[in-house]
């Protein structure tokens, strides 16, 4: 992943640990005031939110224990890979679009962040300025042709 992804899920991770954790307490603490936990909704609401926030953190302290961060702007080549910052044309439309390659936890396409495991990556991935991949899409094969290559 991105050092700006890596730095997205410590934050995450802070947040949960330092805000929604002592939350999650004070709203039990609350509930268990009011007296029979088996009927309080209250109290099983922050049960379950706490499952979730748990389970969360886990799932987060393992990515970032695993994590292996890499800076596209120390890449080379001409080759598509990890970090690469794409410039693609749709062959139909001639519609242009640029996306930086990065990992699922940084995916966001709305601001041109595309998934290594997303197909257009998959497609993309090994392919050179000039080069051509077709696509399935929910409507279809698309076309795009890689029109630049940049690691930055």
């Amino acid at each position: 992943m991105t050092l700006e992804g890596y730095n997205r899920l410590e934050s995450e991770l802070r947040r949960l640990k330092t805000v929604e954790r002592p939350e999650i307490i004070r709203a039990l603490s609350a509930a268990r005031e009011h007296g029979d936990l088996a009927e309080n909704a209250e109290y099983q609401a922050a049960r379950e939110r706490q499952a979730f926030v748990e389970g969360r953190v886990l799932e987060l302290e393992d990515k970032i224990r695993r994590a292996k961060v890499i800076d596209p702007s120390a890449l080379r080549g001409k080759d598509i890979k990890f970090g690469a910052t794409v410039k693609v044309v749709d062959e139909d439309t001639d519609e242009q679009k640029t996306f930086l390659i990065v990992g699922e936890d940084e995916a966001d396409i709305k601001s041109g962040r595309l998934s290594i495991t997303s197909p257009l990556a998959r497609a993309l991935i090994g392919k050179q300025r000039g080069d051509s991949v077709e696509v399935m899409t929910p409507n279809g094969t698309k076309s795009y042709e890689v029109l630049k290559v940049v690691f930055k």
